[in-house]
């Protein structure tokens, strides 16, 4: 089946759509990951890093880095015939953070990517969803050349609940990346009937 079409004698299928956000630091491959598996051309938000904004952009690590995200990244994935997910992927700048309530009303959940050669640089995501109780899941973004550790290993340097998943991805792989996204819905909902549970029980 092609989606937007249906089967001769089979009712249309309207498609349940989500909002994911994906967050964390500098240069950790956001755009690259929102990019990787969008069936549409993505929108992107990109500027040329400045000398102006050399003083309070952090590229020490994405030092080969020349563009930054100003408001965001949009895609779009079906991953199911009634299942289309809305990516967006939030500016990692701290001068850009003001952007992150507006793009996170409404959101199932999100991914928090991290580098592990940088992990201090996603403390900041994991944090503001934690408060906002928005489910999320920790991609650990595979990079070349950067030392490999367990999942476990990142869940107690991030001090994170034993329930939020991490995961290991590779930000440019569409298969890779089409995982992480499972797991995040696949975490929100299941978030959102403990939550009920607990209102109802």
């Amino acid at each position: 089946m092609i989606f937007g079409r249906t089967e001769r004698g089979k009712a249309p299928v309207e498609p349940v759509t989500l909002k994911i956000l994906v967050a964390g630091g500098f240069g950790v491959g956001k755009t690259t990951l929102v990019g990787a598996v969008s069936e549409i051309k993505p929108l992107r938000t990109e500027e040329l890093l400045t000398e102006a904004g050399r003083p309070v952009d952090d590229t020490s690590g994405v030092e080969g880095k020349h563009t930054t995200t100003v408001a965001m990244d949009f895609g779009r994935i079906t991953l199911r015939e009634d299942l289309v997910l809305y990516l967006f992927g939030t500016p990692g700048q701290d001068r850009f953070w003001f952007l992150w309530d507006e793009l996170a009303t409404g959101a199932l959940g999100a991914v928090v990517l991290a580098d592990t050669r940088r992990l201090e640089d996603c403390f900041a995501a994991v944090d503001y969803f934690e408060r906002r109780s928005i489910p999320f899941v920790v991609g650990v973004n595979c990079f070349e050349g950067a030392s490999r550790y367990p999942a476990e290993d990142v869940r107690q340097a991030l001090d994170l609940d034993s329930a939020v998943p991490v995961v290991l991805c590779d930000a440019r792989g569409r298969e890779s990346v089409k995982e992480v996204l499972i797991e995040v819905v696949q975490h929100a909902m299941a978030y959102a009937a403990e939550r009920r549970h607990t209102v109802t029980g």
